[in-house]
């Protein structure tokens, strides 16, 4: 008898592929902020309500679940999960997430040193680091109210010390 007869093998993209672990739910994080709310409306403090602006602003840039959604040379988007939405896969990409960060800020990157290193591989670039690095529209919303969240509520902090 022959153990196989009839089923053909796993295509080889499958093979030694590992599943990958499953993350926190984002309602648990919802939930979290819901709660900070409703003790700040409960209590009627200003204060608590800041903390809970400062945890959703710490949330937005570094917690999240997000992809990191850089294009590559031929135009796709890259679709490995990061933390955070000031986060990229890898260093290649992180460099064009800082880039254009960078360039949400209305500056240059001044730690740039050196021209990109994957341009000059093949010779040919259909989509430039520029564009490649292009934050997405709820991406770049999303950055700017977390930052204007962190700084009202740093202000409010000082406000709350006088």
């Amino acid at each position: 008898m022959v153990a196989n007869l009839g089923k053909r093998e796993p295509p080889a993209a499958r093979r030694g592929t590992r599943r990958r672990p499953r993350r926190e739910s984002a309602l648990v994080w919802w939930a979290l902020f819901a709660v900070l709310a409703a003790a700040a409306w409960w209590l009627h403090s200003w204060r608590v309500a800041l903390l809970g602006l400062l945890a959703w602003c710490l949330y937005e840039f570094l917690l999240v679940p997000t992809l990191c959604r850089i294009l590559s040379q031929q135009g796709a988007a890259c679709t490995e999960r990061t933390r955070g939405r000031l986060f990229a896969c890898g260093p290649d990409h992180q460099r064009l997430r800082n880039d254009a960060l960078w360039r949400l800020a209305g500056l240059r990157n001044p730690f740039q040193r050196e021209a990109p290193r994957d341009e000059g591989e093949t010779g040919v670039v259909v989509v430039s680091p520029d564009v490649r690095g292009r934050l997405t529209l709820p991406d770049r919303a999303l950055i700017l109210l977390a930052a204007a969240g962190t700084i009202t509520a740093l202000v409010g902090m000082v406000y709350g010390f006088r």
